[in-house]
């Protein structure tokens, strides 16, 4: 059982490895990889295009299949080598691994907005050159952050920039602070799970 279990948690590996690959070339579209780009493609494509049927993972020019599917590997991979480590798989172990993937997308996305707006207040505070190309993407992806933590936090009353931001990062590090230990703790308790 261990030994089906690592074989098939190495598998996965390799599988989402190819996959990353694929989807990294993808990116840069017009070269020629010759045949092993084809043959890339004819081992991956089957699995992705399973996913990209889904137009809700689809947003304006954005595809987001390709982190589902690699998401849903990686949960895979998790419940191979957890099997291959404890010898058994409970359902308490499998709802514990759910948890920690699905936590794992919320906390990627949330230390990404923290990440922006940190990068934000850094050239408010510095007094960059705002009007660039870079700094319209910035915008463009902290201020929808921005307006639902400040309407949430101050509702009508008006502050200034620094204000807001500061306060968005703090409340953004204090919800995944506190939302990764009741994750932790749940996890922890799924996995005692008798069945």
């Amino acid at each position: 059982m261990r030994f089906i279990m690592n074989l098939l948690g190495s598998l996965t590996s390799i599988y989402m490895i190819l996959i990353f690959i694929r989807v990294l070339l993808s990116w840069f579209s017009g070269a020629s990889y010759g045949r092993v780009y084809e043959i890339l493609a004819r081992i991956t494509d089957p699995y992705l295009n399973w996913f990209r049927r889904f137009p809700a993972l689809r947003t304006g020019t954005f595809d987001f299949s390709p982190i589902v599917a690699l998401a849903v590997l990686s949960l895979l991979n998790n419940i191979f080598l957890t099997a291959a480590v404890y010898g058994r798989i409970s359902l308490g172990i499998i709802l514990a691994l759910v948890l920690s993937a699905l936590w794992s997308a919320v906390s990627f996305i949330l230390s990404f907005c923290i990440i922006i707006l940190v990068i934000r207040l850094i050239a408010y505070l510095t007094n960059r050159n705002i009007y660039s190309t870079f700094w319209r993407i910035i915008d463009s992806l902290s201020q929808p952050i921005l307006y639902r933590i400040n309407r949430l936090i101050f509702r009508d009353r008006i502050t200034n920039y620094k204000t807001g931001i500061i306060t968005a990062v703090v409340v953004l590090l204090v919800v995944r602070i506190g939302l990764e230990f009741v994750i932790r703790l749940a996890a922890g308790l799924l996995v005692r799970l008798p069945i």
